[in-house]
């Protein structure tokens, strides 16, 4: 019986899958579903498996495990490598040693069977070697408690004892082909065993069948779950609270948030996401947070996201003030720098790779919450989530200390000498620096990051698309979307953004939301700016295609109230932007960018529009004078359309046909609004040099370019979208 846990297992399910392949998908996808488990991307799983050799036409012994970079969670059949056996454990014949054991991954694409290309993990021995058919290797924060306690091996005798198991305890080794036969020779020294907890790293079990490996994994790790928790049971967590959480958290970090952004993205943009939930702050703020957060996390998946440790703000949430919290980053973030870069220093090899960014990837601020950063929101997400694994872990361990210290040497350490290079406090062991270094700068971690996609243009962008409910904004935001940029998408209409949000989704849900905005109001911008900031941590840019138009009385006369009307919207609307948008960008100190919509009637006097010519008139002056108020770090741009008839809320039925019937073009009151709005678009197209219609699209291209670093060296200018329309040529 589970206390935490669930067994997902289904028969009738699993009955239903073709072969073993299909079965470890599944086993893997009910591991991977419950982060208790394992983290995202963390983890592998394996089955070694009979199958015909379409070469030989002979049964063959293959082992299936999870490929490079793969998640659990989500993969499929296609995300595993297969290798043949025999030629996997033939590798044993020409391993030279520990010291050689990177020259082995560039042995196992020899191993694939039948063409398989999927990039074997660095796990693949540790699976390979192992005498059983389906093997879990997981990282749950209640095996790694267990595993990084100084006291974790006698513990796990005292659980093996309680719960009926067997399990083994190996120390800490990088993963690898020395692993894999420390793996092999820890089974045969001990028949019987069920399990392997690996010293500062995570767990193995296994099963004969497929149902049987995961059953004893999920019944392992509740069981581990059940030792630790009571072991925690009525303890101080980490010595106590000695900061509470400030009343105005989300406040403060709402100020903080453009400024910290900036600070951390000195070297390269990145997306930010907040957590104040009580577990982080129960640690942030404890007596005894700054010890441990200087230690560093222990398993090596979590700190290859989190770093070696995060950044603890030496800051006082009680007496502190938000000016006070902006010079205690400012000071944190230039000692963190300092601190890795002589990390960096002090374990690098000649063929290393260089240094990397140096800016943390989770910042803790005492009485506000946790801050983590990726290229992405969800990379982000997923980094504050391994923080709050390591927390678990740091709170696992703690709990688990005795009266009694346990006796050295730690178990920690495959050479008893070497175990003075592993620090611990209060029961909690991290991992010794020069290993977080040997993993973090591996040359095979190094080839994995290669191997992922390269950035697209809008990666790590975060832009603010005003009018994005529809027309031009709508289609600007799916072209940026496309691109990886991380929108919000704002509309008078919240309905109509929230519809655009959605068509964005496609692209990565995680980087769109949608929000209301009314352009006449300040505070209505502010809080469409706040909701940006809140949701990804700044703001990089600001695109606004909304604006207004009012036809003319039954007298061909313009209201005051209309023209006024229009003015805010279309040129105060325009001015608000511009400034809320710039406190931000000042805050956060990147360059950014600014891209309004003007219109070809700017420069062409017509009757009946004329409140909505000089207001766009105005607009083009506007973007002239944003450009020199706000370099050198913001461009400001625009595009001049001609008249877009398609998608464009300002051409509602009723007045699609009064345009028509004022230019003498025939329709029938059974035409549909789409079929007016194209003999209306054809008749516009038809004053044109290029004799087509514009459409949203082509002035999402030129707004999409405008805010890109294509258009680096331009700023001020205006470019028309008009299909050739010679009335607006400027003289």
């Amino acid at each position: 019986m589970l206390k935490y846990l669930r067994d997902l297992w289904n028969d009738s399910d699993a009955a239903s899958l073709g072969g073993q392949l299909e079965l470890l998908r599944y086993r893997s996808n009910l591991l991977g579903a419950d982060l208790r488990i394992t983290n995202f991307g963390g983890g592998n799983t394996s089955s070694k498996y009979e199958v015909i050799d379409p070469l030989t036409g002979k049964t063959t012994r293959v082992m299936a495990v999870k490929g490079s970079g793969g998640d659990l969670g989500s993969i499929t059949t296609g995300g595993f490598a297969v290798l043949y056996m025999d030629r996997l454990l033939a590798l044993e014949g020409v391993y030279k040693g520990e010291a050689f054991e990177d020259d082995m991954v560039g042995l196992y694409p020899s191993c694939s069977f039948a063409g398989n290309t999927v990039a074997a993990s660095i796990d693949t021995p540790l699976h390979g070697f192992l005498p059983f058919d389906h093997v879990d290797h997981l990282h749950p924060d209640w095996a790694i408690a267990m595993a990084a306690s100084r006291n974790g091996k006698e513990k796990m005798e005292e659980f093996n004892a309680r719960f009926g198991h067997k399990l083994v305890w190996l120390p800490w080794q990088r993963p690898g082909f020395e692993l894999g036969l420390m793996l092999r020779a820890a089974v045969e020294a001990n028949p019987g065993c069920d399990g392997i907890v690996l010293g500062s790293h995570g767990l193995f079990t296994w099963g004969n069948t497929q149902r049987e490996s995961y059953l004893s994994s999920v019944t392992i790790i509740d069981q581990l779950g059940e030792f630790v928790t009571e072991h925690a049971a009525g303890k101080k967590v980490f010595g106590g609270l000695q900061v509470q959480a400030r009343e105005d958290a989300s406040a403060v970090m709402a100020a903080i948030l453009p400024k910290l952004r900036g600070r951390v993205g000195s070297a390269k943009r990145s997306i930010a996401h907040f957590d104040g939930a009580d577990e982080a702050l129960a640690f942030i703020g404890s007596k005894d947070a700054k010890k441990l957060a200087s230690l560093g996390t222990s398993c090596p998946d979590h700190f290859l996201r989190t770093r070696i440790s995060p950044m603890l703000v030496d800051w006082n949430p009680q007496t502190g003030d938000v000016a006070g919290l902006e010079k205690a980053i400012d000071a944190g973030l230039e000692q963190y720098r300092k601190d890795y870069k002589a990390y960096y220093e002090a374990f690098a090899e000649p063929d290393s790779p260089g240094l990397r960014d140096q800016n943390p990837t989770v910042v803790l601020i005492p009485g506000v919450g946790m801050v983590s950063f990726g290229r992405s929101k969800k990379e982000a997400r997923i980094t504050g989530e391994f923080y709050r694994n390591a927390i678990r872990v740091m709170m696992g361990a703690t709990g688990m200390e005795g009266k009694e210290k346990p006796a050295d040497p730690l178990p920690h350490a495959k050479d008893p000498a070497r175990a003075g290079d592993f620090t611990s406090f209060k029961n909690y062991v991290a991992l010794p620096r020069r290993e977080a270094f040997r993993i973090e700068y591996w040359a095979l971690e190094e080839a994995k990051l290669r191997r992922m996609p390269a950035e697209k243009e809008f990666s790590r962008r975060i832009i603010l698309v005003v009018g994005g409910g529809s027309g031009i904004g709508r289609a600007s935001a799916l072209r940026l979307a496309a691109e990886g940029a991380h929108l919000m998408i704002a509309d008078i209409k919240a309905e109509a953004a929230a519809e655009t949000a959605a068509l964005c989704a496609k692209f990565d849900k995680e980087a769109v939301a949608s929000c209301a905005i009314d352009l006449r109001n300040r505070e209505s911008v502010s809080a469409a700016m706040a909701a940006t900031v809140a949701q990804f941590g700044g703001l990089d840019g600001v695109i606004n295609t909304a604006a207004i138009f009012i036809p003319p009385d039954a007298n061909g006369d313009i209201p005051e109230d209309h023209w006024r009307l229009t003015f805010d919207v279309n040129v105060t609307g325009n001015y608000i932007l511009a400034k809320e948008a710039q406190k931000i960008f000042s805050e956060q100190g990147l360059p950014a960018v600014i891209v309004l919509t003007s219109s070809a009637n700017a420069v062409v006097p017509k009757k009946g529009s004329e409140a909505y010519d000089v207001s766009k008139t105005a607009v083009n002056h506007l973007i002239g004078e944003l450009a020199v108020g706000l370099a050198p770090l913001t461009r400001v741009n625009g595009i001049a359309p001609a008249t877009v008839v398609a998608g464009s809320t300002m051409f509602p039925r009723d007045r699609v046909i009064s345009s028509l019937t004022k230019y003498g073009i025939g329709f029938a009151e059974s035409d549909s609004t789409e079929e007016l709005r194209n003999k209306l678009a054809q008749f516009y197209a038809s004053r044109t040099l290029l004799k087509n219609p514009i459409l949203p699209e082509h002035c999402a291209d030129a707004i999409v370019w405008l805010a890109s670093d294509r258009s680096a060296r331009t700023t001020g200018n205006v470019i028309p979208v008009d299909a050739g329309l010679s009335e607006a040529f400027l003289r």
